[in-house]
């Protein structure tokens, strides 16, 4: 969740970027002194890991899993990339595009940043230029998606800016695997489940939410959001064994769908003895004559659960992830709170909020009110001449040396058993 666009309008709030990390157990936040750390194994307390006050006006900040390499690009200088080791406060490396930097993704094998016309794909031992994919149909938002997984390693980015078009790239045999015509109207939302073989999609219409399989394109599910107006969705994201899956939106209410098989979900009904039930069991029926698009309306998934939260409007972030043996819906928000709630998996239902924390650091709460509406900007662009003409190469549209380390051959990130153990070396 980048708020860098928002941040003039954000009066004295500090917060610029929130994110979970790969696998939901710590939390990323980028603010105007720096950016922190906080683990999310407790419900009743957001534990700080670590800060980092060396940096200010923090955009983007990404942690691979929970080793101890950090991704983080500042409003200060927005076309560099620096990759630290943030428990040995060193700079491995830095990087300098020739444009923004909108998102930047990262696995156990690739790392890829965005910009807002190209893609370009690391290696993440070394971070050398693999491939790059030029002249992408303007993607303002830097929305794009990049699988965990290290046998499904996909990258889905929009295929067009006026249809929902989805282009998924192979990033360790480096080359197209699909592309997708996920919806009528262009894309707002992608995200990988942690397997790597379905990808959830949404429009700028925000009704309609589907899934693919992938590589191969075929649509699995389809759930609908809602009918009586269109929304602009913020966030999806799975759960780790890929059974729900939420999608939030500049409204109050966050859905949670389930992905289960008409099959799977089958149960015998007895004869219904309402109008209500007798009416419910003739337009299913009907759905074997129907025109296509109203089948279609029938068939959709309706959601599991639901939660309301207490504000409208502010952009946010979600993520499903189990706490304390009980799963939970956690919501990182522009308004500078994160909010848990438990997720009910037998019933679904209205999720309970448990707790809510604050992430700017700040003890009193904040009233301000972000403008709405603005988050889709790209990030103001900065010329930065005496970098970019450094080493800025048009062949390869991106320049990398050793940080403040020239021998890194003996920087090992293996803290906390990642796998695999990351050497990464310059030249």
């Amino acid at each position: 969740m980048n708020l860098a666009s928002q941040s003039g309008d954000a009066g004295g709030s500090q917060l610029l970027f929130a994110n979970f990390n790969q696998d939901n157990t710590s939390l990323a936040v980028g603010t105007k002194s720096g950016y922190k750390f906080f683990s999310l194994s407790s419900v009743d307390k957001l534990e700080q890991i670590y800060e980092c006050t060396d940096t200010e006006d923090v955009c983007i900040v990404e942690r691979l899993f929970s080793s101890s390499l950090v991704a983080i690009v500042s409003l200060k200088a927005p076309r560099k990339l620096k990759v630290c080791h943030f428990k040995k406060g060193t700079e491995i490396c830095n990087y300098s595009y020739s444009n923004t930097i909108l998102a930047v993704k990262l696995n156990r094998q690739r790392l890829i940043v965005c910009l807002e016309e190209s893609l370009y794909i690391h290696n993440i031992r070394d971070m050398k230029v693999l491939h790059t994919i030029r002249e992408t149909p303007p993607n303002p938002s830097g929305l794009c998606a990049l699988s965990i997984s290290n046998d499904n390693c996909y990258l889905a980015y929009p295929g067009s800016a006026t249809i929902g078009e989805v282009q998924v790239f192979d990033t360790v045999n480096l080359r197209a695997a699909n592309m997708i015509p996920a919806h009528d109207s262009p894309l707002a939302a992608l995200a990988f489940d942690a397997s790597g073989t379905k990808l959830a999609t949404a429009s700028e219409k925000g009704t309609v939410i589907r899934v693919f399989s992938i590589p191969e394109g075929q649509k699995l599910f389809e759930f609908r959001r809602g009918v009586k107006r269109c929304v602009s969705i913020c966030s999806l994201a799975f759960s780790m064994e890929g059974l729900y899956l939420s999608a939030s939106s500049n409204t109050e209410t966050v859905h949670i769908f389930k992905l289960e098989t008409q099959k799977e979900k089958y149960v015998p009904a007895e004869e219904p003895t309402t109008w209500g039930g007798y009416l419910g069991k003739v337009l299913m029926a009907s759905t074997t004559y129907l025109p296509s698009q109203v089948t279609e309306m029938f068939t959709q998934g309706r959601a599991f659960a639901t939660v309301r939260l207490p504000f409208c409007g502010h952009k946010n972030i979600c993520a499903l992830a189990v706490i304390q043996k009980i799963p939970r819906l956690l919501v990182a928000a522009a308004d500078g709170y994160l909010y848990l709630y438990n997720l009910d998996p037998q019933e679904g239902g209205e999720c309970t909020l448990m707790k809510q924390h604050r992430l700017d650091g700040s003890a009193e709460p904040s009233n301000e009110i972000l403008e709405q509406g603005s988050h889709d900007r790209p990030l103001v662009a900065q010329t930065y001449s005496a970098a970019v003409t450094k080493g800025y190469c048009e062949e390869q549209g991106a320049v990398g040396g050793a940080g403040l380390e020239d021998d890194l051959n003996d920087l090992r990130l293996e803290e906390e058993n990642e796998q695999p153990p990351l050497i990464l070396e310059t030249d």
